[in-house]
């Protein structure tokens, strides 16, 4: 079976719909609205790499935010295998937030 561009563009919603249900314990947004999600890629035979970040290198939650990103992600049936890569630069800033986040922590 030939993957198409379509059929990844709609494994990367899903991918992100399940990124969606991992929040950081401290703060009451999700990970991909506040920012910590820098790449996703679907490679070849429906792999996923996520490049992520942290709000903080001494986050509390460095192993466990991953950990439910990756489980989360390995749910979709179409997912063969997920790497989660953990980077600091560039380095996390409040103004990676999407806008609902913004609102929801009243920063707009």
């Amino acid at each position: 079976m030939e993957i198409t561009e379509e059929k990844t563009l709609e494994l990367k919603d899903k991918i992100v719909n399940a990124i969606k249900t991992v929040f950081d314990p401290e703060i009451p947004v999700d990970v991909y609205e506040l920012g910590l999600i820098y790449e996703i890629n679907v490679l070849p035979v429906n792999n996923v790499e996520i490049v992520m970040t942290l709000t903080s290198p001494s986050c509390p939650s460095a192993e466990a935010i991953p950990n439910e990103i990756e489980q989360s992600v390995r749910s979709i049936d179409e997912v063969n295998d997920v790497h989660i890569e953990l980077t600091f630069d560039p380095p996390y800033a409040p103004d990676m937030m999407s806008e609902a986040a913004k609102l929801e922590l009243g920063f707009m």
